[in-house]
């Protein structure tokens, strides 16, 4: 049984935030109790808490198109909702098309700003990782959520054909 491209991009997406979410949480407890019980070990667990934030980051950024796609995202509904479905569907359309552009917009940014840090050679200090890992978060989620964005517009169904935000689709 084949799955469609959204259907893998949607486990992918999950799983990953799920996983960076763990990661992050068992990372701040170790990190948490080698302070307490052994303090001067903690030293060598410096560099936890810097990877909790990079992980953050893209806990963050990719969880940008799972929260468009399940209307979860902060929008201001009470007008909307009771509009007549025409209205709903081109009001959605022109919502749709800005958030295109718009996320279209930052990834560009986002992704010529994380080069210019790449080109900078600016590392983290105790990862010694390049930053670019940190700033690719921001191009990374708004791609997708772009894509998110146009799929809302192209797909058979959206979020704006459901006057019950909260519903699952």
């Amino acid at each position: 049984m084949s799955r469609r491209p959204l259907d893998v991009l949607r486990t992918l997406e999950r799983h990953v935030i799920g996983l960076l979410l763990i990661l992050m949480s068992a990372g701040y407890v170790v990190n948490v109790l080698v302070r307490l019980i052994v303090p001067s070990w903690s030293l060598h667990l410096v560099w936890m808490e810097e990877l909790a934030l990079f992980a953050l980051a893209w806990l963050v950024f990719l969880g940008l198109g799972i929260t468009l796609e399940k209307g979860r995202q902060i929008a201001m509904t009470a007008l909307f909702d009771r509009l007549p479905e025409g209205p709903r569907r081109a009001l959605g359309l022109v919502i749709n098309l800005t958030g295109v552009a718009f996320s279209a917009y930052i990834t560009k940014l986002g992704y010529d700003f994380a080069r210019f840090v790449g080109g900078m050679g600016q590392t983290s200090p105790t990862l010694d990782v390049s930053m670019i890992w940190l700033y690719a978060a921001l191009p990374a989620g708004f791609a997708l959520l772009t894509l998110r964005y146009v799929l809302e517009i192209v797909g058979p169904a959206n979020r704006f054909a459901f006057a019950d935000r909260g519903q699952d689709h």
